[in-house]
């Protein structure tokens, strides 16, 4: 029993280091896991991997909304007084993020643009965070060449937002084809309810009917079987489907 424990403990730790690798984290990282494969993974478990997972963005937009709801510029008012406080670089990614939240696309924009020249100027997430405060900001082709050297760089980095991102800056650009290519691509690769209504909204707006009708029966069959969680975490989404549907009814 001991060695399969151990053999475990292993296994797991090899599980992460590989996603160290993928998504170009730091690789002291791969030195912490094999010389503490337990304690390294637990680590590494919580300070990187669930808060970048899809479980951990869920937990986070809900409560962000029920803590918008209650006080709207909390997070704004602490990301501020925490900057000026302490203007490091995690303070500032947190005021970036709070004022793209807010709808300061062109302050995000600047914040981000800050931590780019700063320490942390090759981290993937402030260049995900920093392109999408760009294309929002109407700067689709500044987005663009950000998420190209960002996947260029860290080709694992959380790749169906990199994808989408990148799909709505070309279609932004008017680079029309392009943005169809790489949101067909991401719905072959990922088949998520985000690839497919990206490309089902694309199809819809290009006249691509046939394409537009196989999406669209896709997300259909998947919504009928969906937990009613889900189906709320994606409601927006679907209004939105639902109101292009209409347009080619």
């Amino acid at each position: 029993m001991p060695i399969f424990g151990l053999g475990l403990h292993l296994i797991v730790a090899i599980f992460f280091a590989i996603h160290v690798v993928r998504t170009g984290r730091q690789l002291y990282w791969l030195a912490i896991l094999f010389m503490f494969p337990l304690l390294g993974s637990i680590v590494y478990f919580g300070a990187v991997f669930l808060p970048h997972s899809r479980i951990e963005r869920g937990l986070r937009k809900t409560s962000a909304a029920i803590q918008q709801k209650l006080d709207p510029g909390r997070e704004m008012r602490e990301a501020r007084a925490a900057f000026d406080l302490t203007p490091t670089a995690h303070n500032q990614m947190r005021l970036a993020a709070a004022l793209f939240d807010a709808g300061e696309y062109a302050l995000a924009a600047e914040q981000y643009d800050a931590c780019l020249k700063g320490p942390f100027a090759g981290d993937a997430e402030i260049g995900l965070g920093a392109a999408r405060a760009k294309l929002a900001n109407r700067q689709p082709q500044a987005a663009i060449t950000t998420l190209l050297a960002l996947r260029a760089k860290h080709p694992g980095f959380r790749p169906e937002q990199v994808s989408l991102v990148l799909g709505d800056a070309l279609d932004a650009a008017g680079r029309t084809d392009d943005a169809g290519a790489e949101y067909e691509v991401a719905a072959q690769r990922f088949s998520s309810v985000e690839t497919r209504a990206a490309l089902a909204l694309w199809a819809i707006a290009q006249g691509r009917r046939a394409l537009a009708e196989r999406e669209l029966k896709a997300l259909d069959h998947a919504r009928k079987h969906m937990p009613g969680h889900t189906r709320d975490l994606h409601r927006d989404l679907f209004i939105r489907l639902d109101a292009a549907r209409a347009s080619i009814s």
